[in-house]
C-alpha cells in the first residue's frame, strides 16, 4: 500500500464508526471546516463556556467518542447550528482530526501536522490538518474561521515565516541556533516551553504521521535524544519535499522503534494539573 492510499484509510482514532455518515454528508472543505466549528468547544479560549464537571471531555481521543457524545446532545447533522457551550470541549488537535476523519471517510488522502503558530513573541503550540489535492499536500487550519487572518486559512503558506511551523522545521532551526527555544511552548515562561518539549513535538509529528493522532499531553518520547530528534527531524522535511526514501525510512523507524510507537497503553497526563492516568490503546 503506497503512503497516499494509507493517508485516505483511517486511523484507529479517526474512524468515526456508526456515525460515518455524518461525516459523508459533509461537501467540501469549507463544509467540513464549518462543522468542525459548530462541533468543538475550544476548552482555553472558550473556557468561559465550559463547566468543571466537563472537564474530561478534553480527553476523548476517539473521533467516534466525540460524535457519540454530540449525538446525545443534539441528534442532528454536524451543520445543524450547536449552541457554542453544548459543542465538545477539546482543543486544535479535536479540530483537525474531525476534519481529516471527514476527508478520509470519503477516500481522500488526509493527516494531522504537529508544530506551533509562528508569532513575533511566542509561537504556541498548534496542530493542523493537510488533504491531498491531486497534486500537493495542501495545508489547512479548521480552527480559524474565514476572514480572520491576513493570509489563506485553507491553504496555508508553507517554509520561512509561514503561520505554522512544524515541529521539525522548529528543532532544525534550534539547532542551527537560527531560533530562540524558549519561544516555543504552550505559555511564555510555562514549563512546557523549551528545547524538550519541541523534541518531544517532533515525536509527537513522527506519530501523527503516521496514524497515532494522540493527546497533547500524552506522555510520550521517552529515551529519545536530540541526535534522534535530529534524524528523525531531517526525515520529516525530506518527506515533506516528497522524498520517498526518507517516507519509506519514516515509516520503519515508526514501526520498528519502541521509543517511537506507543504499546496497548498509554500515560495521559492534564493540562488542568489533574493526575496522570494509564489508558488503554486498544480500542
Amino acid at each position: 500500500m503506497n503512503t497516499l492510499d494509507r493517508r485516505a484509510r483511517h486511523s484507529a482514532f479517526s474512524d468515526p464508526g456508526r456515525h460515518g455518515q455524518l461525516l459523508r454528508d459533509l461537501s467540501g472543505i469549507e463544509e467540513i471546516c464549518a462543522a468542525v466549528s459548530n462541533l468543538v468547544l475550544h476548552y482555553r479560549a472558550e473556557a468561559h463556556l465550559l463547566r468543571d464537571d466537563r472537564r474530561g471531555e478534553i480527553n476523548l481521543r476517539w473521533i467516534s467518542a466525540l460524535l457519540d457524545l454530540d449525538q446525545a446532545r443534539h441528534a442532528a447533522p454536524l451543520l445543524d447550528p450547536r449552541p457554542p457551550a453544548d459543542r465538545v470541549a477539546g482543543c486544535c488537535r479535536d479540530h483537525a482530526l474531525p476534519a481529516v476523519a471527514a476527508l478520509r471517510e470519503q477516500g481522500t488522502p488526509a493527516r494531522t501536522r504537529v508544530g506551533f503558530t509562528f508569532a513575533e513573541d511566542f509561537c504556541g503550540d498548534h496542530v493542523v490538518a493537510e488533504w491531498w489535492n491531486g497534486t500537493r499536500w495542501q495545508r489547512f487550519d479548521p480552527e480559524l474561521q474565514p476572514g480572520t487572518r491576513p493570509f489563506a486559512i485553507r491553504d496555508l503558506p508553507t517554509g520561512a515565516g509561514a503561520p505554522f511551523e512544524t515541529a521539525a522545521e522548529v528543532w532544525t532551526g534550534y539547532r542551527a541556533g537560527h531560533l530562540d527555544p524558549a519561544r516555543y511552548g504552550v505559555a511564555p515562561g510555562s514549563e512546557l516551553s523549551g528545547p524538550d518539549f519541541i523534541r518531544m513535538y517532533v515525536v509527537m509529528e513522527v506519530l501523527h504521521r503516521h496514524g497515532h493522532e494522540a493527546l497533547l499531553w500524552d506522555e510520550i518520547g521517552h529515551g529519545i535524544t536530540d541526535a534522534d530528534a535530529d534524524d528523525l527531524a531531517r526525515l520529516l522535511l525530506a518527506a515533506d519535499a516528497e522524498d520517498p526514501t526518507a517516507e519509506d525510512h519514516l515509516e520503519i523507524r515508526f514501526q520498528t522503534d519502541p521509543r517511537l510507537r506507543p504499546g496497548s497503553t498509554v500515560t495521559q497526563l492534564s493540562p488542568y494539573g489533574d493526575p496522570p492516568v494509564t489508558v488503554e490503546l486498544t480500542r
